[in-house]
């Protein structure tokens, strides 16, 4: 059972709307799939149905009967959802005040025992970040990878230049994966221990190959590879590279903004440095 008080849930409730039994704009489907994904956990299973089995008492039932770390990485998990929904324009930005969303983020730190000095970290600030020359060289990857990486590396660059901002989404996505599957597989068994590993149903660790970049991103913060802030912004990597397949960027009419390419190439520059020096 999760260590919430009243007051917490409350907090909560209010954060992901859970009113009227919904869960933000979760429909069944979705909401199914992003506790999967995103928690590796089955939200359906019996063990949550709780009261009417709503989406929001299958939410209340899971922080009922799971522990801490889990309940922690949820709500960090969803707090990111809200990000990235404002930022595709599906939410308002005025539904979800900064103090809510602050408040939640120090719920899911305490839950899953983080004392991060960067957790209330702006988006301008993270901008605003300065830092020496990153090079891909530095993480010492496998010589035929890094000839890659560096070639995309140098691919974003005049993309940013030519304003070409989806096709800076996708590079630094795609490369940032590359980076920490490199990563990864010289450090195999601080990866496949890790609490946020994912798991199949059976609570195997799958294999390398079967990660997404949002669970190479948590294992390589819970490992100290990665800080906070970068975890905080990879939003923008993760839900956009969905987009890549023409139909679903059609479907939820993004156009990305120059803005948004200069901060998922700052996530990516940040996390070289930081990689680089741990």
């Amino acid at each position: 059972m999760a260590n919430l008080s009243t007051n917490e849930k409350q907090i909560l409730e209010k954060l992901f709307q859970m009113g009227g039994g919904y869960v933000l704009n979760f429909s069944d489907r979705t909401m199914g799939e992003f506790f999967r994904a995103d928690v590796n956990v089955d939200i359906y299973s019996e063990i949550y149905n709780y009261a009417s089995g709503s989406k929001a008492n299958r939410l209340r039932g899971f922080w009922q009967v799971t522990p801490d770390p889990i309940v922690g990485k949820a709500i960090m998990k969803l707090i990111e959802y809200i990000d990235g929904q404002i930022l595709l324009g599906n939410f308002q930005q005025n539904d979800f005040p900064k103090s809510l969303m602050g408040r939640g983020r120090e719920i899911a730190d305490r839950l899953l025992g983080n004392q991060q000095q960067n957790k209330n970290i702006t988006e301008d600030e993270f901008l605003k970040k300065e830092f020496n020359e990153v090079t891909i060289s530095s993480l010492k990857l496998e010589g035929a990878i890094t000839a890659i990486l560096e070639q995309r590396f140098e691919e974003i660059k005049k993309c940013l230049n030519s304003n070409a901002s989806l096709a800076v989404i996708f590079l630094c996505g795609s490369t940032l994966e590359g980076i920490l599957l490199g990563i990864a597989l010289n450090n195999l068994e601080k990866f496949n221990t890790a609490h946020s590993s994912p798991k199949d149903k059976n609570g195997k660790v799958l294999k390398f190959p079967e990660w997404t970049l949002g669970n190479f991103i948590d294992v390589a913060k819970e490992t100290g590879l990665l800080e906070e802030d970068v975890k905080k912004f990879s939003h923008s990597l993760r839900e956009f590279r969905n987009y890549i397949h023409p139909y679903q960027q059609a479907s939820k009419q993004f156009n990305p903004s120059k803005h948004t390419a200069k901060l998922c190439w700052q996530v990516l520059k940040i996390a070289i440095f930081q990689l680089t020096n741990k």
